[in-house]
C-alpha cells in the first residue's frame, strides 16, 4: 500500500470515526431530557474506550515499532528503543494537551472555564473543549493507518468513533441547556467531530512520508489521550455522586475496546 493510499484510509476513517458524534446527538431529539447519571455513565464508558485503545492499540504498537527501527539500542538482550521513544512521545504530547488547555479558552460541565477570558457563549466554550481533545483522537486513527496495519488501523477507528457518541450526546445536551433548537444541537455536535480528519490526515502523512517517526507519533496520541481521560473526562465523571456507575462504565468501555483490538486488530 503507497503513501497516498495510507492518507486517503486514514482521512476517510478519521472522518467516519468524527461523524460519530452526530449519531451520538442525535438522541437530542428524541429526548426532552437526558438525566446526569445516564451522562455520566456513557462518559464513563468513552473513558474506558480511550483507556484501552491508548494502551492496546497506540503504545504497544509504539514499544513494538520503535525496537523494530532501533534494534541495536539495548542492554544484552533487553531493548530500549521503543521504551525511549514511548516515553518521548508519551509526555510530548500530554504537555501538549496541558498547554493548549492553558492557551485555549473553554469550558467543561463541572470544572468550568479554562485558559484565557474570551467573550463567547458559554456554549461555544464547551464546543472549543471538545473540538480541542478530538485531535489527537483523529491523529491516533491516521497514525495507526500510517504504520501500514489496515486491520488496526480500522479497530482504532471504530473504537474512537464509539467513544464519540457519548461526547456527542453531551455536546448537544449542553446546547439544548442553552436554549439552542434540537437541530442546531446535532449540526453543531456533528461538526465538533471534523477535526478528526484533520488530524487523521496529519498523521498518516507524516508517518507515511517519515516512517522512522510511527513510534513517536503513536505514543505522543496515547499521550494526549491519556491527558484527556485523566484531567478531564474522569474528574466530570465524578462530580455529580454518580462516582460507582461512571467507574462501571469505564470498565465495560474498556472491555468493549480490549476485545474489539483483540477479535480486528
Amino acid at each position: 500500500m503507497d503513501s497516498s493510499q495510507i492518507v486517503l484510509y486514514g482521512v476517510l476513517a478519521s472522518t467516519i470515526a468524527g461523524l460519530a458524534t452526530g449519531v451520538g446527538a442525535t438522541p437530542a431529539v428524541f429526548f426532552k431530557r437526558i438525566s446526569d447519571t445516564t451522562l455520566d455513565v456513557l462518559l464513563g464508558f468513552a473513558a474506558g474506550v480511550m483507556l484501552a485503545a491508548t494502551s492496546f492499540s497506540l503504545i504497544v504498537p509504539a514499544i513494538e515499532h520503535g525496537n523494530a527501527l532501533w534494534p541495536r539500542l539495548a542492554v544484552g538482550e533487553v531493548l530500549l528503543a521503543g521504551v525511549f521513544s514511548c516515553i518521548v512521545g508519551m509526555l510530548i504530547g500530554g504537555i501538549f494537551l496541558d498547554l493548549a488547555d492553558k492557551w485555549l479558552p473553554h469550558e467543561h460541565f463541572i470544572m468550568g472555564t479554562e485558559g484565557p477570558t474570551s467573550s463567547l457563549r458559554k456554549a461555544w466554550l464547551f464546543i472549543l473543549a471538545i473540538t480541542l481533545h478530538n485531535f489527537p483522537e483523529g491523529l491516533a486513527v491516521g497514525v495507526g493507518f500510517g504504520g501500514g496495519d489496515v486491520q488496526s488501523g480500522m479497530s482504532l477507528a471504530i473504537g474512537i468513533g464509539l467513544q464519540n457518541m457519548p461526547e456527542g450526546m453531551a455536546v448537544a445536551v449542553a446546547l439544548i441547556r442553552e436554549r439552542y433548537t434540537r437541530g442546531q444541537a446535532i449540526l453543531i455536535g456533528t461538526l465538533t467531530g471534523l477535526v478528526e480528519p484533520v488530524g487523521g490526515f496529519l498523521g498518516a502523512g507524516a508517518v507515511s512520508i517519515f516512517s522512522p517517526v510511527l513510534p513517536f507519533a503513536m505514543a505522543f496520541a496515547a499521550g494526549a489521550m491519556l491527558f484527556v481521560i485523566s484531567d478531564e473526562i474522569i474528574p466530570e465523571t465524578h462530580s455529580r455522586g454518580n462516582e460507582r456507575q461512571a467507574t462501571f462504565g469505564v470498565l465495560i468501555g474498556f472491555l468493549v475496546m480490549m476485545s474489539m483490538d483483540n477479535i480486528f486488530g
